[in-house]
């Protein structure tokens, strides 16, 4: 280590927890090291390497991985608060985070209980990180049989985490079917090519631009769920979107409080009183603390809510093989609702809190447009109207979501 970025992101870890509380505490340790220097960061240009490196160190890498193997073996209710604590140093790690563990789910989502214990041995044994070349609305990579292999031809605009990755989800639809194909590959294999075109507002070290996939060869045996060629489908499989939206409900919360916590240590330490109130102190100015009283327990209601869908789910996951239709479109229904709910109180907070700052709180040393920036970025990834009409129409026709790529 070089630098004294570097130096700031390393730490001789201790062995690792035992318990969900204990994989909670850690990552706010990883928090604690992330946020030291998380303005610099942001403005930084370097893909986040380092930070990678630090979410392998401290094992939050392999935290789904099977014990057996040397995986912390927790479930996604402690994987969410994990992710939720990390996103409020750092949005941009919060998500590479949430997309990692999602990725490495992907086995278990649509895969055969044979590639199942294969990956996920191979992932925790490596530490593999993971990224993922699936964006569902492009639909230029075409999948071709080739007899034992199947090849990937073509682009995807957005590839979050490859660049820094040690392995890559490909998605494509099979050339002559309805079927797409799920695979993953080394990041440096022959054929991928990721391009340093990101350039969004926020969520800036995601390493989320662009990826080509030319003739990217697979064995037909690495093909997730597919046996003798055919796709083996069970409901589980349609697990991946309220599993994913789940995610971005706890880095959308994690960067709320992220922007809320540092914004009332600045009003303790640097915020003056308005000339016209009549106390001298900004902590006793009372339309201050009206404002973190009002964003404070509009967060705490959230959170709460993203907590109990995240238990709903679990058993979900603990009942793979035998969850139904009708279960799966009840549970997609409730994180609709929260989905919804974390976009709006997150964009809420992130900009709000500059009501309680003061003017000087605007200078770029600060930081503090970054919280905004970052959820305003990725709550764009779906439109948030779409998720309360499937809540509407589930109170007013009893209609559950068909599962699709955002439903």
């Amino acid at each position: 280590m070089t630098t004294t970025e570097n130096r700031a992101l390393h730490k001789d870890w201790p062995d690792a927890p035992t318990s969900p509380e204990g994989w909670i505490t850690r990552a706010g340790e990883v928090a604690q090291l992330l946020a030291v220097d998380a303005v610099a960061r942001d403005r930084g240009t370097e893909p986040p390497h380092d930070e990678v490196q630090l979410l392998k160190d401290s094992g939050l890498v392999t935290l789904l991985g099977p014990v057996e193997h040397g995986g912390a073996g927790q479930d996604w209710p402690t994987a969410y608060q994990v992710i939720r604590r990390v996103a409020a140093a750092d949005g941009s790690i919060g998500q590479l985070l949430g997309y990692h563990l999602l990725w490495f789910w992907a086995a278990r989502l649509v895969g055969t209980p044979e590639q199942i214990d294969a990956v996920e041995a191979d992932a925790t044994r490596n530490k593999w990180f993971f990224g993922g070349a699936v964006n569902p609305r492009d639909s230029d990579v075409v999948v071709t049989d080739e007899g034992d292999t199947i090849v990937f031809d073509g682009a995807k605009t957005f590839s979050t985490g490859s660049r820094v990755s040690d392995v890559t989800v490909l998605e494509g639809a099979l050339s002559g079917s309805d079927a797409h194909v799920f695979a993953i590959v080394p990041s440096n294999i022959e054929g991928l090519t990721f391009h340093d075109d990101w350039d969004n507002i926020g969520q800036r070290r995601t390493e989320s631009g662009s990826v080509t996939i030319d003739k990217v060869r697979v064995d037909w045996a690495s093909a997730a769920g597919f046996v003798d060629k055919q796709f083996q489908p069970r409901v589980y499989n349609t697990l991946n979107v309220p599993t994913i939206q789940l995610v971005f409900v706890n880095f959308y919360l994690g960067i709320a409080r992220g922007a809320l916590e540092e914004a009332a240590a600045y009003t303790k330490d640097k915020t003056r009183a308005w000339l016209h109130s009549t106390v001298d102190r900004a902590v006793d100015e009372p339309y201050i603390i009206d404002i973190y009283g009002d964003l404070t327990s509009k967060l705490w209601a959230v959170e709460a809510l993203a907590d109990a869908v995240a238990l709903e789910a679990q058993r979900i996951h603990d009942d793979a093989w035998n969850v139904t239709a009708e279960e799966r479109g009840d549970h997609e229904v409730r994180v609709a609702a929260v989905k919804a709910r974390a976009t709006e109180v997150s964009l809420e907070i992130t900009s709000t809190v500059f009501e309680a700052l003061g003017a000087r709180a605007t200078a770029g040393k600060y930081g503090f447009d970054r919280f905004w920036r970052n959820v305003r970025t990725h709550t764009l990834h779906d439109p948030v109207a779409y998720k309360r009409r499937e809540v509407g129409r589930w109170v007013l026709t009893g209609e559950l979501p068909e599962p699709t790529w955002y439903s």
